[in-house]
Parts: C-alpha cells; sequence; structure tokens
C-alpha cells in the first residue's frame, strides 16, 4: 500500500481473527475493496492457541496460528489489503467515518466492521504465559477434551467459571473450583448443580500465586494456592488450569460512539451485526459474550460483510 497517510475505502476493517478475516473475504469477494487494520493482535485469540480440533473442515488437529494464517492468506488472495498497526481513534458522526491509526494513518470510510476482538482476564501469576497452551487456558470449550481422565481446576466464581468447571466433568476425573471468597457470585441454579456434582470440589478463599510445571516437554502439573484467611501456601497437584475470571472486549476507542452493555460489549440488532450506528457492523468476541467459538465469530463476519454490502448498495 502506498505510504500516503490519507486512505478511502468503502469498507474498513477494524481488528482480525476468524470475524475480522472472514468479514475481509466475503467483502473482498463482492468486490468493494476492503482494507482491514489488523490492531494489537493480528490473527486474534487463536495465534496464542496450540491445538484447535473443533473447527469444521479439518479431520486432524491444526494449530492456531496456522489456521489465522491460512485464513489471511485466503483474505488476500480475493483483495484484501492489510495495514499492521492499531485504530485509536474513531469518528463515527458524520459521514464519511474517519479512523486514526497510532502511525498517523488517516482511513475514511462508508462503512466499518469492528472485529475487535476480546482478551481473557488472566491471573498474572509467576510462569502463568509460559504454561498458556500447554496446561494453561481459558476455554473450557476449546481444550476440555484434551484433559480426558486428568485432574484440573478452575479458577473463579461466575457463571462463566461454574459453566466451565461442570463442562469439564464430562471430560476430566476431577474438577477443583478455587474462589478467592466464600461464596459464589454464580446463578442459583448453576451453584445448585455444580455442589450435587460428585466430581467438582470447592476451595474457599484461596488464591492462585503460581504455576509449576516441566520445560522440556513443556506441561503443567501443580499451583501454588494461598489460603486468605489462614494465610497456609501449598502447591496443589493439577494436569490443567482454567482461568475463568472474565473477558474484556475491546471496545474501549468506540466508548460513547456506539452502544454497549455495562461491561463493555457492543450492542446489535436482533440476528444482526448492525450497531445504533448506520454503516458501522460489529462481529465476533467484541459483541459475543455467549459462544465465544472461531466459528461462530466467522459466522458473524460473513453475516457483518453480507450485511455492509447490503448497506451501501441501499446509500449509494
Amino acid at each position: 500500500m502506498s505510504q500516503n497517510k490519507e486512505h478511502q475505502t468503502k469498507v474498513l476493517i477494524i481488528g482480525s481473527g476468524p470475524a475480522g478475516y472472514t468479514a475481509a473475504v466475503y467483502a473482498a469477494r463482492a468486490m468493494l475493496k476492503p482494507i482491514m487494520v489488523a490492531g494489537f493482535e493480528p490473527g486474534g485469540q487463536l495465534t496464542t492457541t496450540t491445538d484447535v480440533e473443533n473447527y469444521p473442515g479439518f479431520s486432524k488437529v491444526i494449530q492456531g496460528p496456522w489456521l489465522m494464517d491460512e485464513m489471511k492468506k485466503q483474505a488476500e488472495a480475493v483483495g484484501t489489503i492489510f495495514i499492521n498497526d492499531v485504530i485509536k481513534k474513531v469518528d463515527t458522526s458524520n459521514k464519511p467515518f474517519v479512523s486514526e491509526t497510532e502511525n498517523g494513518k488517516v482511513f475514511k470510510s462508508d462503512s466499518i466492521i469492528i472485529a475487535t476482538g476480546a482478551q481473557a482476564r488472566w491471573l498474572k501469576i509467576p510462569n502463568e504465559e509460559k504454561f498458556r497452551g500447554f496446561g494453561i487456558s481459558a476455554c473450557a470449550t476449546c481444550d476440555g477434551f484434551f484433559y480426558k481422565d486428568k485432574k484440573v481446576a478452575v479458577v473463579g466464581g461466575g457463571n462463566a467459571a461454574v459453566e466451565e468447571a461442570l463442562f469439564l466433568t464430562k471430560f476430566a476425573s476431577s474438577v477443583t473450583l478455587i474462589h478467592r471468597r466464600d461464596n459464589l457470585r454464580a446463578e442459583k441454579m448453576l451453584q445448585e448443580k455444580l455442589k450435587s456434582n460428585k466430581k467438582i470440589n470447592i476451595i474457599w478463599d484461596t488464591i492462585v500465586e503460581k504455576a509449576n510445571g516441566e520445560d522440556n516437554p513443556k506441561s503443567l502439573n501443580s499451583i501454588t494456592i494461598k489460603n486468605k484467611k489462614s494465610g497456609e501456601v501449598k502447591d496443589f497437584k493439577i494436569d490443567g488450569l482454567f482461568v475463568a475470571i472474565g473477558h474484556d472486549p475491546a471496545t474501549k476507542i468506540f466508548k460513547d460512539k456506539i452502544n454497549m452493555d455495562n461491561e463493555g460489549y457492543i450492542l446489535t440488532k436482533p440476528d444482526s451485526t448492525s450497531t445504533n450506528v448506520p454503516g458501522v457492523f460489529a462481529a465476533g468476541d467484541v459483541k459475543d459474550k455467549i459462544y465465544r467459538q472461531a466459528v461462530t465469530a466467522a459466522g458473524m463476519g460473513c453475516m457483518a460483510a453480507l450485511e455492509a454490502e447490503k448497506y451501501l448498495s441501499e446509500t449509494k
């Protein structure tokens, strides 16, 4: 792409990942010549996932970074223009929309597809990053299968943590829920299910202080936990740790410009990716806090591109 500071496009896709790349493929095939600004983490959360077994079309285990790379190549092959930069400012008050990057590039676009995703909140403890994908995960639906007949723990106390713990009982031999308080925030019905499941036990008033494991091959084998009331510190042997303390949607730059819920997820119309601003669409984890799967994000990316195309043809 030319080094000009200002660029015009019919469709600007902000963020990558399955939603962004799929939107790019559909928009490019519709001859809309989309520009994608990849964001902080080109490829999104899947670039930090190792084995992927639940993306349709692959009978053998594939790698998350490889899948994202293939999606990017496909989007490029049909005509998407890629920019490795981060959008820092968006003005949706006038048409065309004006978006500005950290490196000073300005994009004027007739429509915007927001696919900035969400990041799992992590514990920020020693060795956590080291064992991500090697015993530490933030997605039981994605990785639970790898812990057949193994011992796992879930950290958290809300609905997501309880749901993850219940889901993991399908595979793991035992599931321990570790919570820093003495009661859960999860809905009562979920709590009843949790407490009546013989595979699950709960450790109250406890925080995880450190992850421990082997270097070669890389694998988690225990966590160091501390009881907040007694101060007792001990090592707890497990094969997998699932962190379920919430997600943060990457929506700061759209605050007060686009309608969001109280957690910062973008609100869209029912059965649509349309936001409250005509011509601005949102797809993937940036608007979805229920499913958070690569395949649902990709589906929404497709929807966003089709809706953007329809919007552009109607507003010519």
